[in-house]
């Protein structure tokens, strides 16, 4: 399965919002990773319906939604009407995720899970046949910037492994501290989706044009 990067747009400049959009079409970027964040579910408030759409206005790539978020029936609605997006649930929010999918999947969109450093796949792997997506968050959820927490690349490999087995066409992401240490790791264990922040692409005091490329280099050589 292609190796595909998703820009964490909560590390980008607002300011130049448009500038980066262009640069990520230029670059072939695949998605554009955004969490929602609600304050209850994880303690931080982020992004939201409205700044989907001032991105999606900006640049012609799927949205890949993270909704970090409890009860996401009351507002996966609010985020339908982007083409092509992927709404990713955690499971352990929703009374009924079985259902969540099925609703995300009624509207037309692409569904995904993730699972939190706390939260087993083992819990979850009953969901996978409805999904499209998985993501295994290797930080905490809820703030960038945080180091990579033991055991989750061993998570990811198992999760990687289990879609070989059953050989669905199941997106496997990898979200947390994707940095230049950590990607070819990431890479081994069978990640194809790549969630980039402030570690890599989005990396302070360096050219990010340069960075996507040498991002995409390592995806590339990893490839062949």
């Amino acid at each position: 399965m292609k190796k595909k990067i998703s820009p964490s747009m909560m590390c980008t400049s607002f300011v130049d919002l448009k500038k980066e959009c262009r640069l990520f079409m230029k670059h072939g970027i695949e998605y554009l990773h955004i969490d929602i964040m609600d304050g209850h579910y994880v303690p931080n408030f982020a992004l939201g319906g409205d700044f989907c759409r001032a991105v999606s206005a900006c640049a012609d790539i799927p949205l890949d939604i993270h909704l970090m978020i409890e009860d996401p029936d009351r507002h996966i609605g609010m985020f339908s009407g982007f083409e092509g997006a992927t709404l990713t649930i955690h499971p352990e929010t929703c009374y009924q995720p079985l259902r969540t999918i099925g609703e995300i999947k009624r509207l037309g969109k692409r569904a995904g899970i993730s699972l939190s450093p706390s939260i087993s796949f083992g819990s979850v792997e009953h969901l996978m046949p409805w999904v499209d997506l998985v993501c295994v968050m290797t930080v905490h959820p809820g703030y960038s910037g945080q180091s990579l927490v033991p055991g989750t690349i061993e998570k990811l490999e198992e999760v990687a492994g289990w879609v070989r087995k059953k050989g669905y066409s199941i997106e496997v992401e990898v979200d947390g501290n994707v940095s230049w240490a950590n990607l070819p790791k990431m890479i081994s264990a069978g990640a194809n989706v790549f969630v980039a922040g402030t570690s890599s692409i989005f990396q302070r005091d360096a050219d990010m044009e340069q960075n996507i490329m040498r991002f995409r280099s390592i995806l590339d050589e990893k490839e062949g």
